[in-house]
């Protein structure tokens, strides 16, 4: 069978499902497909994985959210403050599966929820499912069941970890893209800069990159919004689950991807005068780490 459909998924939920944490994606409304489809982290331009859609539930109560948080895995604060008011369809996956590198695709203009894939996407896409041996899987999946459909165990994405090698967190680090407009060399773990938090950062989930963007790969700066996104990334290590990828809004000079940046926020306790650390660790890999500021 060939997986011809992709999903785009924004950090930090994608992280998320790879990592196995996280088996409801929420949607605000239902959709008629069930099957294989690809795990297309926002803005990366790349299928990064591959999962099953079993079921569609009905949208949820408040209270329901907050009950299922171990599913969906959208912090109870969110819930209350009313946030995801509108993202409470439940969309249900099974087998999840981290692709050993990630596949690009021709991304179709407009496309904003579902991706038809083009054919050379999925043919390499059929490849990493030989690569990986799962056509055995995919088969059983396929077939028709009296038993309702199994969602996916914490122990498969690990697994699949573990036989190709390579992690996600790795992919970056083992690039051999030359190095970005600041002189980056890859393998040295080095501070590229430092960035102070206003109120203005934390509540809008974001940090200023003024003085640092020309330490990222040019090819990863692209303009003021979505349609002129850069076609490179770079990923982020924030210390959750799986890194962030994204592109860097070069008007604004932010991370286009913001939603890790909340929870990084959330985790750290970060306060208006703490200051943001940015290392690069790779050719086009970085972590961010908080220092205190003056109590």
């Amino acid at each position: 069978m060939a997986v011809t459909k992709g999903l785009i998924i924004a950090e930090p939920w994608i992280g998320h499902i790879l990592s196995g944490e996280k088996t409801w994606e929420m949607r605000s409304q239902g959709t008629s497909y069930r099957g294989w489809f690809g795990l297309i982290a926002k803005g990366s331009g790349a299928v990064q994985g591959i999962a099953r859609l079993v079921d569609v539930g009905e949208a949820l109560t408040p209270d329901e959210m907050l009950e299922t948080e171990a599913l969906h895995r959208i912090p109870g604060a969110m819930i209350r403050s009313g946030e995801v008011t509108k993202w409470t369809v439940p969309w249900k996956l099974a087998d999840v599966f981290l692709l050993p590198e990630p596949v690009p695709y021709r991304h179709n203009p407009g496309a904003v929820i579902w991706v038809e894939l083009d054919r050379e996407a999925q043919e390499a896409l059929a490849d990493a499912i030989l690569e990986m041996d799962l056509p055995a899987l995919l088969e059983e999946a396929t077939t028709p069941r009296s038993a309702p459909a199994r969602e996916m165990t914490r122990s498969r994405p690990p697994r699949l970890a573990q036989r190709t090698g390579v992690s996600f967190l790795d992919r970056a680090a083992l690039s051999e893209e030359p190095a970005g407009a600041g002189g980056q060399i890859s393998g040295v773990d080095r501070v590229i800069g430092r960035t102070v938090l206003s109120d203005g950062n934390l509540r809008n989930a974001h940090f200023y990159l003024r003085e640092l963007v020309a330490a990222f790969p040019a090819d990863a700066v692209g303009g003021s919004n979505a349609a002129s996104s850069a076609p490179g990334t770079v990923t982020i290590d924030w210390g959750g689950a799986m890194p962030a990828i994204t592109d860097i809004d070069g008007t604004k000079r932010i991370f286009r991807s913001r939603g890790w940046i909340r929870t990084f926020f959330e985790r750290t306790g970060a306060r208006a005068g703490d200051t943001v650390v940015i290392e690069q660790t790779g050719a086009r890999s970085y972590r961010v780490r908080l220092e205190r500021g003056d109590i």
